[in-house]
């Protein structure tokens, strides 16, 4: 390694997950090319990475924030193409980063572009799921089964249910970040975690009830209406609980869809909602041994199917609906429209919507590795998720600033200083 060559990460290498870091290189010789290259290993064990060539300055430097890569994983000016490019080797792997307690340690290196490219210099970037201050609080009472996360401080803070993932075990990630960014959280399983069963054949709305007078009841929580967030599957589950439900003040539905899927629906006994199903014979076969299932559910407006569609017109609070345009799981911009269209036929204006015209079905909170195909909890075969990576790694940074805007408008707390704190505490 030359001693000379310096690889900075600004303004921090210790950052929350969610916070981009200016990547620097100094020390080079006028014009030299060099890869950076990035690696990670996620939770699975599985490595995730991807490299760059960069051509520095006259003065011997290289800024990512404004200097283009010229080839490699991707090219052009990409300030985090690093992060979102990391790729397996192996096809079908998505990066599982899901425990609040474990950062994404991400390794930085400069490399000599010709012979064998030795390394010049190396940083590491500690990327944390959890701020500083933020408490994580296994949850196992009555039928919940989750994870409390709540800032530091004595509130009142907003008050969210994530059902970012129903089965096989809590995603943590999503629910332990907006926690850092100064909400009340609570994630939970449906089935598979702990001691829950490993399938379920119903989903029973009651257990969404538990949970949201569990979380209504904290201390730090404030007199309001609690938020849900979800996605893909969940995401008719939050419609159906914002629909039937009392006390939601808002929900996020993210690339899911309009009509009650896969698993009839009931509440104190008794059936809500049909499930509408999917034929797996419309699963479309692809180059890279992945299945395209855009096309697999059933139309959810066929007159036989209509009995599945979640009410969400009687809904008393405000949704924001966020689609993708080449999600190829389903075909979430179009139940988008088809519920847009139905609450303003019934006079409603209670929601907003955004589109990402080339972004996939995982949208997630960004700076996360993209994920073009993976195995498919339903399917059991790898599926593809649609999007191109740098469009998708843009919607994601957008949408998650919008889902915060979203929430603390519709829950009516002012977390800003919340979340000054944090970000400071957590670069100290």
């Amino acid at each position: 390694m030359s001693s000379q060559v310096r690889l900075r990460l600004q303004p921090s290498a210790r950052c929350l997950y969610d916070e981009p870091v200016q990547v620097k290189v100094a020390g080079l010789r006028p014009r030299q090319v060099v890869t950076i290259r990035a690696r990670s290993t996620d939770e699975k064990g599985v490595e995730f990475s991807s490299s760059a060539t960069y051509r520095a300055d006259g003065s011997g430097e290289i800024d990512l924030d404004t200097d283009p890569s010229l080839g490699g994983s991707y090219v052009g000016v990409e300030p985090m193409g690093l992060l979102w490019s990391m790729r397996s080797e192996t096809l079908h792997k998505r990066c599982q980063k899901n425990k609040a307690l474990n950062p994404h340690v991400v390794k930085f290196s400069v490399h000599e572009d010709e012979g064998e490219g030795r390394m010049l210099a190396e940083a590491t970037n500690e990327r944390l799921l959890m701020g500083d201050g933020v408490s994580r609080l296994p949850v196992k009472e009555g039928n919940i089964r989750g994870v409390l996360f709540t800032p530091p401080g004595t509130g009142p803070f907003p008050a969210v249910l994530d059902l970012y993932t129903l089965g096989g075990g809590v995603s943590e990630k999503r629910a332990s970040l907006l926690a850092s960014r100064g909400f009340v959280v609570l994630t939970v399983a449906l089935y598979g975690h702990d001691d829950m069963p490993k399938n379920i054949q119903e989903v029973h709305l009651d257990y969404f009830e538990e949970s949201i007078k569990f979380l209504k009841k904290q201390d730090q929580v404030g007199n309001k209406g609690v938020g849900v967030i979800s996605l893909s599957k969940s995401g008719d589950l939050a419609l159906s609980v914002a629909s039937y439900l009392p006390g939601v003040e808002a929900t996020v539905w993210i690339n899911g869809c309009s009509a009650n899927t896969a698993l009839p629906l009931y509440y104190k006994r008794s059936q809500l909602l049909p499930a509408l199903m999917f034929d797996l014979t419309k699963l479309i076969p692809t180059e890279s041994g992945a299945m395209m299932g855009k096309y697999a559910l059933h139309n959810p407006l066929a007159e036989e199917n209509k009995g599945s569609l979640v009410p969400i017109e009687q809904a008393e609070g405000r949704f924001l609906f966020v689609a993708s345009e080449d999600d190829l799981n389903w075909d979430s911009k179009g139940y988008m429209d088809e519920m847009v269209e139905r609450l303003k036929r019934h006079g409603k204006e209670n929601f907003e919507s955004v589109c990402y015209p080339a972004a996939g079905h995982y949208l997630e909170p960004p700076y996360g590795p993209y994920c073009p195909s993976s195995i498919h909890g339903l399917v059991g075969k790898p599926v593809l998720w649609g999007g191109e990576p740098r469009s998708h790694a843009a919607a994601e940074v957008h949408m998650w600033k919008k889902i915060q805007e979203f929430f603390r408008t519709q829950l009516s707390c002012d977390a800003t200083a919340t979340e000054a704190e944090l970000s400071i505490r957590v670069q100290s």
